[in-house]
């Protein structure tokens, strides 16, 4: 008898041990957890700061091949990049056309009629302006700078006193009147890779056109509806943002060739200032948009603007704004 409780008193105190040992064995895995799980946070924090400080530190992402934003009010320049590099600008030239044209104070309603000789230079593109269509000077600088139609542009400069070789000399007069030491135009449409500028060329250009009124109406209306023979053709804007609310754009122009790639200019109203912005020789169709979009978003938000106003005071180039817009200073 006495054996058996031997027996019994040893069995119970092995099981005891055994849950003794389970208890420590489940305490000992408890505290081993957090110690591993706090070896692996810091890692994961120290990863979020480097992320903003890294953007926060840049400018906007641009791709554009050449640029320049500037703030009209004082000519400060925001951004550039080869800047005062000549390079073909493609329809951008249509912005010099229009001011020409407004220059020679020839009359808007004159009807004018679109000729074999319009088409000359944009054989492989498109028009929907077929020879012997007949439209108002007015409809034809419309459609120049709101579709950037090229006949309509050649139209404008054959009619222009003297033929397409006077409207020539007084494109390059002009553009050396308001200071784009670069610049030189070939055509007026934008198709010869003989038109060429800077970006700081055009942005005495874009801030020429902006004083006249008729110029900044046609390049900013969304459609304009004119009628070829006998039918009612709707031609719509270039530039989507036009229609985009978020954009109080001044004055816009687009431009495209193989040479010269996707341009985009324009002056636009950004936290109550007028900013010249210029985009020339983007990749893909929709780059530069997402430029003009990536630069405003940084000139917008509030934790960028130090680094706007670093820009400013460094800016490597000067504007003589009074030059650019002197001569249409007084225009409506």
């Amino acid at each position: 008898m006495r054996s058996i409780k031997r027996g019994l008193a040893a069995l119970t105190l092995t099981v005891c041990g055994l849950f003794m040992a389970d208890g420590a064995l489940q305490a000992a895995t408890a505290a081993a957890a957090p110690a591993k799980k706090a070896t692996t946070a810091p890692a994961k924090k120290k990863t979020r700061k480097s992320t903003p400080a890294k953007q926060a530190s840049g400018k906007p992402e641009v791709k554009s091949s050449s640029l320049l934003v500037m703030n009209e009010d004082d000519a400060s320049i925001l951004l550039s990049k080869n800047a005062d590099v000549a390079v073909p600008i493609a329809s951008i030239t249509k912005l010099m056309t229009a001011l020409v044209v407004l220059d020679a104070k020839q009359s808007l309603d004159e009807e004018l009629t679109v000729t074999k000789d319009d088409r000359s230079l944009d054989r492989g593109t498109a028009s929907r302006l077929a020879v012997g269509t007949t439209l108002s000077r007015g409809d034809l600088m419309h459609l120049a700078l709101m579709s950037s139609e090229n006949r309509a542009a050649h139209a404008l400069g054959r009619n222009y006193p003297g033929g397409i070789d006077s409207f020539l000399e007084a494109m390059n007069a002009k553009a050396k009147a308001i200071g784009m030491t670069r610049a030189n135009f070939a055509d007026p449409t934008g198709l010869s890779n003989e038109n060429v500028a800077s970006p700081a060329d055009l942005a005495k250009l874009v801030m020429a056109a902006s004083r006249n009124s008729t110029i900044r109406s046609y390049s900013t209306d969304t459609e304009h509806e004119v009628v070829v023979g006998k039918h009612k053709v709707e031609f719509r804007n270039t530039n989507n943002l036009v229609r985009n609310k978020d954009w109080d754009i001044v004055v816009q122009k687009t431009g495209y060739t193989e040479a010269a790639g996707r341009c985009l200019v324009m002056k636009t109203v950004v936290n109550d200032h007028p900013v010249v912005i210029v985009l020339l020789n983007s990749f893909g169709k929709y780059t530069r948009v997402a430029d003009a979009a990536r630069i405003r978003r940084w000139i917008e938000t509030s934790r960028t603007q130090s680094a706007v106003r670093s820009a400013m005071a460094s800016s490597p180039l000067q504007f003589d704004v009074a030059q650019a817009t002197g001569e249409l200073a007084g225009a409506n």
